[in-house]
């Protein structure tokens, strides 16, 4: 009977330790990041400034801003990447806009990890920072990796990720979203979001952990959103190969007369595998 109860014990015992280190995420070696630990303008050898408008001079969604490659609204200082949203009438390519910001593209892109990134957001009505990614293979004319000779697949068909995106108009409310050929844009159902408090003033860890089942978002360590679909195609799963990161700050119609400029301040990004 003590025998008996001794391996009950050992096999409980076993288990629970089993159960609790498959629980340990699977993405534990870091491949790629940037800690931003060199003042001045960013890294060039790993991002790319997106400023080429798209056809007809505006970009998607009726945003009115110019994205430039300006120290201005983008910058290295004491550690932290700065995305600066500025009001300031600024003529480019043409075309004469009242807002400036500035987009990334991280020259480096991969399948299947999990990223992290440690962010404060802008303030103000109208503001939309994101941190989100895309397939390489988007056709998007004077995006990085359409100019390294990819571009084979049009929005939503590519796939797009949404790690975070904050709206000034829903202050210190988080949003994480799948778009698909299935399910994008306006209309997208594929999202869950949470209230956090002072997304502008503390620090959070926004990450997603991405393998070839499923999408788990979560912030500080606490997950609020997964993307499963259980019978998967190509318009509903379309990651299975590369995607890269982004960063920006867009400026929306009805952004308050008042605002003046705002920050998006990264501390680290980080992609392990």
């Amino acid at each position: 009977m003590r025998l008996s109860l001794l391996f009950f014990i050992s096999f409980i015992t076993f288990n629970c330790a089993k159960t609790k280190s498959n629980s340990v995420t699977k993405f534990d070696t870091l491949v790629w990041s940037d800690e931003f630990n060199n003042d001045g303008a960013i890294n060039s050898e790993k991002w790319f400034h997106q400023t080429q408008l798209p056809a007809g001079g505006d970009w998607y969604g009726g945003l009115i801003n110019h994205y430039t490659d300006r120290i201005e609204n983008s910058y290295v200082k004491d550690g932290f990447l700065n995305i600066v949203a500025k009001k300031e009438v600024f003529k480019d390519q043409g075309e004469i806009k009242e807002y400036t910001s500035a987009r990334l593209n991280s020259k480096f892109a991969f399948t299947y990890g999990r990223v992290e990134v440690r962010a404060k957001l802008p303030t103000g009505f109208g503001t939309w920072p994101a941190i989100w990614m895309l397939n390489k293979n988007i056709n998007e004319p004077g995006a990085y990796w359409q100019k390294q000779g990819f571009g084979s697949t049009y929005w939503p068909v590519c796939g797009e990720v949404d790690i975070l995106e904050h709206w000034g108009k829903k202050q210190n409310y988080i949003q994480s979203a799948v778009h698909t050929e299935a399910s994008a844009g306006d209309d997208v159902v594929n999202l869950g979001g949470k209230v956090l408090e002072n997304v502008s003033n503390q620090f959070h860890v926004y990450s997603v952990d991405w393998d070839e089942d499923k999408m788990v978002f979560s912030v500080d360590g606490n997950e609020y959103y997964t993307y499963q679909p259980a019978n998967k195609d190509s318009s509903n799963w379309p990651f299975t190969n590369d995607q890269y990161l982004l960063l920006n700050i867009a400026i929306e119609q009805d952004i308050d007369s008042g605002f003046k400029e705002s920050a998006m301040v990264v501390d680290y990004i980080r992609v392990y595998q």
